[in-house]
């Protein structure tokens, strides 16, 4: 819940309140607000966007000051909205930088301070904001402000929306901070470093709406008393340090619309309390501890569209009940210990467009009930016990865009029918399927990611595979593989699709030598990862792949190749992984690559290098340079006049 959509929507309303309001102006603007504006000011140290080029001294504020709306009757400044948020075209984006000036607390009748997403507002929120106690709302949002924020707003008890997500705030909430402000309906702590835990003043929050605390380094346990906020329509508490269990009280929140505790320490079960959330259409309570059923009661959430449950502990079987809840589009289940069958009730959700059940426990076969689910786009049962030996045929019939049963216990041939279907995701990894690689994969023309690695495929490369024009992620590793890799390196492409981010060959029977132009095909410019190692190649490393530009991993190991290695790989300055271990390579180390900014894991040992390592800021251990006898200096011993 990065934002909230209501938001934007609030902040145009009052755009347009104020600006109704500063053409009835009658009163000049009152000096001392005029004063406190220009400190304000004169504390901007860059203003690339001119924002502030209308403020000028000899210009009534009031009327002639972009941002700035007062009460007609008064002349006291009312709205400060820092000027360019919108255009008639909607927000903008600007920039400036500076600090609060803590003579903005002489606007003693402000309503709105609006200074958020200046991206370079620094310092600390001063204090002596909690004398403006006829504040509204207050949006200091995506700056860079720091410390922590000053127990001195808890006296501004007319504040309605608090937004000062997205900083670098520190430190924990005063515990008290929240008493007073029963008005209180929107409160964006998100995106800061907050620490301790969450005070439980927040419950005296009535007529709290919205609540984003994620992404900070909250512990302790949600409060039990969380679910006295009966308003609440957004909670999320995600990728915080929060344990212990889910209250019980949640399901009292019945008018809560989004949930996401995500990415906590939380234990315990499910409460089945949570039925009461009967206006739920998000909930996500992924990447915890998480153990015990889920809940039959979540049948009850009929409007929920989206569950994720993906990466706890939860066990048992998964309640038919699941099937009650037809608005569901998303279903993310994986790397749970779920056992059981899949229920065939799953068949009802007419809705769901992805199906995530991987990694669990879940035996087989595959509800042939699941071909009712016409709108089902990715289906994902990869890394279960299903003993499906073969692909239900009658899969053909779901046009599914992606479909994963990595080791699902697949023997034998490929079948046929998949050459007449149109997935971009198909991965039957680890699996025990034979055979060779058939002619008609060419046919497969949507295929964007091909992961057939870990079985037993024993062929060389079809031709036809240049066809595979979308192709851009290939995994072959771990097969009898075999013949010439140029099909694969020489494939068409797409205008702007098709071209290779990631390649894995290693671990097969591939032959000859890898295509000197390898880094000059247009399939290749984007390419992140090559890996070619356990093949009995031969021949040189291709001086081209210093042009790829994007390659982040270069795996060349155990692979029979000799000559050089050469000076341009130098060149591809985003290289992390170089590995090219066991080959016959001769010479010396180029010093360029032994120095690429972002080298982690280097290893030529097992070669016939030889000369003194080039001198490298990185630490690589002795053992990725060892069994090659001419090489001498650090880590190896000292070189020998």
């Amino acid at each position: 819940m990065e934002n909230y959509p209501t938001k934007h929507l609030l902040l145009l309303l009052l755009h347009l309140i104020f600006l109704v309001l500063g053409i009835s102006q009658s009163r000049a603007c009152h000096p001392t607000d005029k004063e406190a504006l220009l400190d304000f000011k004169k504390r901007i140290t860059y203003d690339p966007s001119r924002l502030l080029h209308s403020w000028l001294p000899n210009k009534d504020c009031c009327i002639a000051w972009e941002g700035i709306s007062c009460d007609p009757s008064s002349g006291r400044v009312i709205n400060l909205t820092r000027p360019g948020l919108f255009s008639d075209d909607g927000p903008v984006d600007t920039s400036m930088s500076g600090t609060l000036s803590p003579f903005l607390s002489n606007l003693s009748s402000l309503q709105v301070l609006n200074l958020e997403d200046l991206k370079d507002l620094k310092g600390h929120i001063p204090p002596e904001l909690g004398k403006l106690t006829h504040l509204n709302h207050i949006f200091l949002d995506s700056n860079n402000l720091e410390g922590s924020i000053p127990g001195s707003i808890q006296g501004l008890t007319r504040l309605k929306s608090l937004f000062l997500d997205n900083n670098h705030l520190t430190g924990p909430i005063p515990r008290d901070l929240f008493k007073k402000m029963t008005s209180l309906s929107r409160l964006g702590l998100s995106e800061n470093m907050f620490t301790g835990s969450i005070p439980s003043s927040i419950v005296e929050m009535v007529g709290l709406r919205y609540l984003d605390l994620h992404k900070n380094n909250f512990s302790g346990s949600i409060p039990e008393s969380i679910g006295q906020l009966k308003n609440l329509v957004n909670l999320d508490l995600s990728k915080n340090q929060l344990g212990g269990n889910i209250p019980e009280s949640i399901g009292n929140l019945s008018k809560l619309s989004v949930l996401d505790l995500s990415n906590n320490n939380l234990i315990g079960t499910i409460p089945s309390s949570i039925d009461g959330l009967k206006s739920l259409g998000f909930l996500v309570l992924s990447e915890n501890r998480l153990t015990g059923l889920i809940p039959p009661s979540i049948g009850n959430l009929r409007r929920v569209q989206t569950l994720n449950l993906e990466n706890n502990m939860l066990s048992g079987k998964i309640p038919t009940s699941i099937g009650n809840i037809t608005n569901l589009n998303f279903i993310y289940f994986s790397n749970n210990k779920l056992m059981g069958k899949i229920p065939p009730t799953i068949a009802r959700l007419q809705n769901l467009l992805i199906l995530d059940l991987s990694r669990n426990g879940l035996s087989g076969p595959i509800p042939p009930q699941l071909l009712n689910l016409h709108n089902l786009q990715d289906l994902d049962l990869s890394f279960n016990p299903l003993a499906l030996r073969s692909i239900p045929p009658w899969l053909r019939k779901l046009g599914l865009f992606r479909l994963r049963l990595a080791r699902t216990g697949l023997e034998g041939n490929l079948p046929e029918w998949l050459s007449s279907s149109s997935p971009s995701t198909l991965d039957l990894s680890s699996n025990s399927l034979t055979g060779k690689l058939p002619a008609w994969i060419g046919n497969m023309t949507n295929l964007s990611f091909l992961n057939l690695s870990n079985n037993n495929f024993h062929s060389s490369i079809p031709h036809q595979f240049k066809n595979l024009s979308l192709l851009s992620d290939l995994d072959l590793h771990s097969n009898n593989l075999s013949g010439e890799m140029s099909p694969i390196f020489s494939k068409s492409s797409g205008f702007a699709l098709g071209r290779f981010n990631s390649i894995d060959l290693s671990h097969n029977s591939f032959s000859g030598v890898i295509d000197a132009g390898i880094g000059d095909s247009a399939v290749m410019v984007y390419l992140g990862s090559l890996i070619l190692s356990h093949n009995p190649l031969s021949g040189k490393i291709p001086e081209s792949l210093g042009k790829l530009r994007y390659l982040q991993v270069l795996e060349l190991e155990h692979n029979g190749l000799s000559g050089k290695i050469p000076e341009n790989l130098g060149d591809a300055k985003l290289l992390q992984t170089v590995l090219l271990s066991e080959n016959s390579l001769s010479g010396q180390i180029p010093q360029r690559l032994l120095n690429l900014n972002y080298l982690e894991d280097f290893n030529v040992s097992g070669n016939r290098l030889s000369g003194k390592i080039p001198p490298h800021k990185r630490e690589i251990p002795a053992s990725s340079f060892a069994k090659n006898h001419g090489l001498c200096g650090a880590p190896l011993p000292p070189c020998k006049n």
